[in-house]
């Protein structure tokens, strides 16, 4: 069997002879079956497994079957047929695993990709396989009497024989998980890897155990030579303890290839029997002695009968030594030749042995050489990287010094600020001092004046009281002398009256010299007090002349000190903008690289749920609403400069943290939703790029908006939850009512979409004139076009698809026929919904365009796309038509129709673009050559990106085909499906 499938390649003959057998009603035939299948498995073909696949369910429902009996080979055959059931899925699942389990280290870590998820995986299901193996070999012990030689026994051999499949099977897993496990521990912390110890103790204890049953048993030791495990099991917290482990290596010995051949012993038996049989027949022929001898001449030449009887005695004496010499000599030879068998066995054991430690030293110098020279990389590039980093560090350390003495230098205008402001104050108090010394001044100066007013005043009343005083005295002088004169007649008769006269005009006169005494003081106070007022205002003038002059040295030095604070907080308020720049660039840096990740091609393999993507989107938007807060508080005030920084970080962080979740995620979601989430994450990164572009220009800080932000970051939590798991599955039973739904609902698609034409044209006609008029109405038309082809395209693939059902369906229902044939219904439903979709979308992408939102790019690449959807759904058409169908040449025939309206659409929006696109023509002659020098390095700048991602698009766009069509083969099933 083993040489047939290599001879044929697989292992069709072989099941083609094993459907006709009576497996389910011979147990002992399907125990047979079982164990040749496992040989199958180990020896035959790499082809044996693929044409194997398909009798799974098979052998699954035949151990079900034999499950229910609970006596001799029911249940041994139930757990053999799930062991074979779980080595296909093994092998299935990893198809870097030969069917004998034999591979090198190196192959082992190629096996999990260098993955420490795809090593734990492997981990539990090399578990899985290995707990069938042991289930099948307690499962055989058990059925058997151990208190007899039941290994000796046909019965015995019969369960016995297919264990030397298991045992090198145990072996191969049980060295691969060992080592597995020691790189697993290597990365991940020991309390995750509890469980797989615990489980990892319980199967080494049942294998030591089964092994050394085995070992002990007489059929197996010639077997095969079956490893002892150690006395412990490795220590897996100690890294070191892999050197210890010794894998461990089962030997058959060539002689003992198959288990048919006879014993030694039983070969020597039947020696001696044959020469015991051979000598009864020579007595028989010949007789046991002579005396019944008829050719006996020595009686007739009278010999004497003692003499013979003694002679024959001798002779059967000498015989009978002879042959117990001989058989003596036989035995000996015998055991010699059973001892040097042996011997030969073991030489040959430990030749193997040693081959397969050459093999793996051999393997193991490769695995270190591959190593040396990972590691000379690894050297080169870290000294690269110690090189880059002393330089990185050299720059560091640099810009700490430049911060260091920025900072010193902001601590020296702080200080200085300071100064000045205790200068001004000083000053201000000096100017107010002087203010109220001036006042008191002026005020003195005014009662002064109003004293010297008053003085004046008093003397002026003074003086005419005096002059009035004198002009009484002169009248009543005058008055006297006509009295003197009347009375000097009276004289003589009156002498009382005279002295009392003479007595008045004494006090009269004292009176008077007393008045001009007084007159005369107040004329000196006069004097000494206009002197006094002159000095007073001497001293004024001065003093006004220095305070005047006092008064411009201290407005200059405000000027020059309110000046220098200009000068100050300026500088200042550049410093922060400046820190507020650097903090945008980085952000900006950090959200263009989460772009970038987006077009890696090494990031395509990422994948990601929608619950993680959610999270991120609404720790973006809460950063987002803080980061809203801070903005609008450092535009209040531009010194709060503390709390829109940290918030600018943490911004850049979260939404670039979202891009890159987004973009896993739609590694893993259909192609529409993915397509739209891709699209929003590019979006969002676009609007946080120009809202950090915003903060750094300081004409648009105080107009930067980040509602765009949140608006995107709202839409991609909204995709996210459309693709949350929502637990809905398609029974096969509603395949035909899906697929005549998802036809109808392209159909419906495609009328809506050349009615939304239709009323975008006559819209289009009613409100655009000119060029703008003359390509819509040419783009328009195009697609209109483009609907009407595929509208047919749809009509002639549903006749296809009627004709296919009717013929290939028989007695059958179309649902039945759609639900046996699951694959291409589905393909075909896949196929539906991407037109339909492309339809849409194109329609969409030609509304903006018309409304001169969109780009004629975008129109050119739906319609490319609608194109291949179409071609996607004529193959899912033509997979199970016949090629002679007339309906099938209707398809192809509106397939080409569907190309070529899209060739029209395309030319169309080529042609439109063209006439619509106008160039600026710049005007340089306001332009300095700074301005110009500085324009043609950002055109350089800009020239060099686009070329750059330029090839980042080209490369993103191979990656996606090829994920595209990776993906498309899973959800098809091209894998398993032979027919696609």
């Amino acid at each position: 069997c083993i040489l047939g499938t290599h001879h044929e390649k697989g292992a069709q003959t072989f099941w083609s002879v094993v459907n006709r057998l009576p497996l389910s009603g011979n147990a002992v035939l399907c125990w047979k079956f079982c164990h040749v299948f496992h040989k199958l498995l180990r020896d035959g073909h790499s082809n044996v497994l693929k044409d194997s696949v398909r009798y799974k369910n098979e052998l699954s429902d035949m151990s079900r079957m034999w499950g229910h009996l609970s006596e001799g080979y029911g249940q041994l055959c139930s757990i053999y047929l799930k062991l074979l059931r779980t080595k296909m899925e093994f092998h299935t699942k990893n198809p870097r695993f030969p069917g004998n389990l034999q591979m090198s280290d190196r192959q082992l870590d190629e096996a999990g990709e260098s993955d420490v998820n795809n090593f734990f995986q492997l981990t539990v299901e090399m578990f899985d396989y290995l707990e069938c193996e042991l289930n099948l070999f307690q499962t055989v012990f058990s059925s058997l009497d151990m208190s007899r030689s039941v290994s000796v026994t046909a019965a015995g051999q019969c369960r016995l024989a297919p264990l030397i499949q298991v045992i090198l099977d145990c072996s191969h897993l049980y060295d691969y998980t060992v080592k597995l496990l020691f790189k697993l521990h290597s990365c991940l912390p020991a309390d995750t890897l509890q469980g797989h110890r615990d489980r990892f103790l319980e199967q080494f204890r049942k294998l030591k155990d089964l092994f050394y049953r085995s070992s002990n048993l007489q059929y197996f030791k010639r077997l095969i030579q079956i490893p002892q495990l150690p006395e412990n099991p490795p220590n897996f917290l100690r890294a070191s303890a892999l050197s210890e482990h010794i894998s461990p290596v089962v030997v058959i010995p060539a002689e003992a290839s198959s288990p048919d051949n006879e014993p030694i012993t039983d070969l020597v038996e039947m020696d001696t029997a044959s020469q015991s049989l051979f000598d009864n027949k020579f007595d028989d022929i010949f007789g046991s002695s002579f005396s019944s001898d008829p050719f006996n001449f020595s009686s007739q030449n009278g010999m004497n009968k003692d003499d013979k009887d003694r002679l024959i005695e001798q002779l059967y004496g000498e015989i009978a030594a002879l042959k117990e010499e001989l058989e003596n000599f036989k035995a000996e030879s015998a055991r010699g030749a059973v001892q040097l068998r042996g011997r030969t066995s073991e030489l040959e054991a430990e030749l193997a042995e040693q081959r397969h430690l050459k093999q793996q030293a051999q393997d193991e110098s490769e695995f270190l050489r591959t190593e040396l020279e990972e590691l000379k990389k690894q050297r080169e590039d870290t000294e690269k990287a110690q090189r880059s980093l002393t330089e990185i560090e050299r720059r560091a350390q640099a810009n700490e010094q430049r911060y260091s003495k920025l900072k010193e230098k902001y601590s020296e205008l702080v200080q200085n600020h300071a100064d000045l402001l205790r200068k001004n104050a000083e000053v201000t108090k000096q100017v107010t001092v002087a203010r109220q010394a001036q006042g008191d001044m002026e005020r003195e100066k005014k009662e002064l004046e109003d004293s010297f007013q008053r003085v004046s005043e008093q003397a002026q009343r003074k003086s005419q009281e005096q002059a009035e005083v004198l002009d009484m005295l002169k009248r009543e002088l005058a008055a006297s002398r006509q009295e003197l004169q009347v009375l000097q007649g009276t004289l003589e008769s009156s002498t009382q009256a005279g002295a009392e006269q003479s007595t008045r005009i004494a006090g009269l006169e004292q009176e008077r010299d007393s008045l001009s005494r007084e007159a005369e003081r107040h004329g000196e106070e006069m004097a000494a007090l206009r002197a006094e007022l002159q000095q007073l205002r001497d001293t004024l003038s001065h003093e006004q002349e220095s305070s005047k002059v006092e008064l411009e040295t201290l407005q200059t030095q405000l000027r020059d000190k309110e000046s220098g604070e200009r000068v100050q907080q300026q500088r200042w308020a550049e410093e922060q903008f400046a820190l507020l720049q650097g903090t945008a660039r980085e952000a900006q840096r950090m959200v263009q690289d989460a772009l970038g990740r987006l077009e890696d091609p090494a990031h395509i393999g990422c994948t990601g749920s929608a619950d993680c993507l959610l999270s991120r989107t609404v720790a973006a938007s809460e950063c987002l609403e803080r980061l809203r807060g801070a903005h609008s508080q450092y535009l209040s005030n531009r010194e709060a400069m503390g709390s829109l920084l940290p918030c600018l970080a943490l911004f850049a962080h979260l939404i670039s943290d979202t891009l890159v979740q987004g973009s896993a995620t739609s590694h893993a979601a259909p192609m529409e939703p993915a397509d739209r989430l891709l699209e929003l994450c590019r979006q969002c990164g676009s609007e946080a790029v120009s809202y950090l572009s915003a903060l750094q220009d300081p004409g648009m800080v105080e107009g930067a908006d980040c509602s765009s932000v949140t608006t995107c970051l709202g839409r991609i939590s909204a995709v996210g939850e459309e693709l949350r798991p929502r637990g809905l599955d398609v029974k096969q039973e509603e395949l035909g009512d899906l697929v005549d739904k998802e036809m109808a609902a392209t159909a419906a698609a495609i009328e809506t979409a050349a009615t939304r034409i239709e009323e975008m044209l006559t819209k289009a006609r009613a409100g655009d004139t000119g060029v703008k008029l003359e390509v819509n109405e040419r783009i328009l038309g195009s697609c209109t076009g483009l609907m009407q082809a595929i509208r047919v395209l749809v009509l002639a693939s549903k006749d296809l698809q009627r004709e296919i059902v009717e013929s290939g369906r028989g007695a059958a229902s179309p649902k039945e026929f759609y639900a046996k044939n699951s694959r291409w219904t589905e393909g075909l439903i896949s196929a539906s919904k991407a037109v339909g979709w492309g339809a849409t979308v194109m329609v969409d992408a030609a509304d903006m365009v018309v409304q001169g939102k969109g780009t004629f790019e975008e129109l050119m690449v739906c319609s490319r796309e609608i194109a291949a959807s179409t071609a996607q759904l004529v193959a899912a058409s033509k997979v199970k038509a016949d090629k002679d169908s007339a309906n099938l040449c209707k398809l192809q025939q509106a397939s080409r129709g569907v190309n070529q309206a899209t060739a029209s659409v395309v030319a169309s929006t080529k042609a439109g673009k063209l006439q619509v696109e106008e160039k600026d023509n710049m005007d340089f002659s306001s332009m300095t050559l700074t301005q110009i020098k500085r324009q043609e390095m950002d055109s350089q700048v800009r020239v060099l990106e686009l070329e750059n991602q330029l090839q980042k698009e080209r490369q993103k766009l191979g990656e996606l085909r090829k994920k595209h069509y990776e993906l498309a083969g899973v959800a098809e099933g091209w894998e398993e499906d032979g027919e696609w």
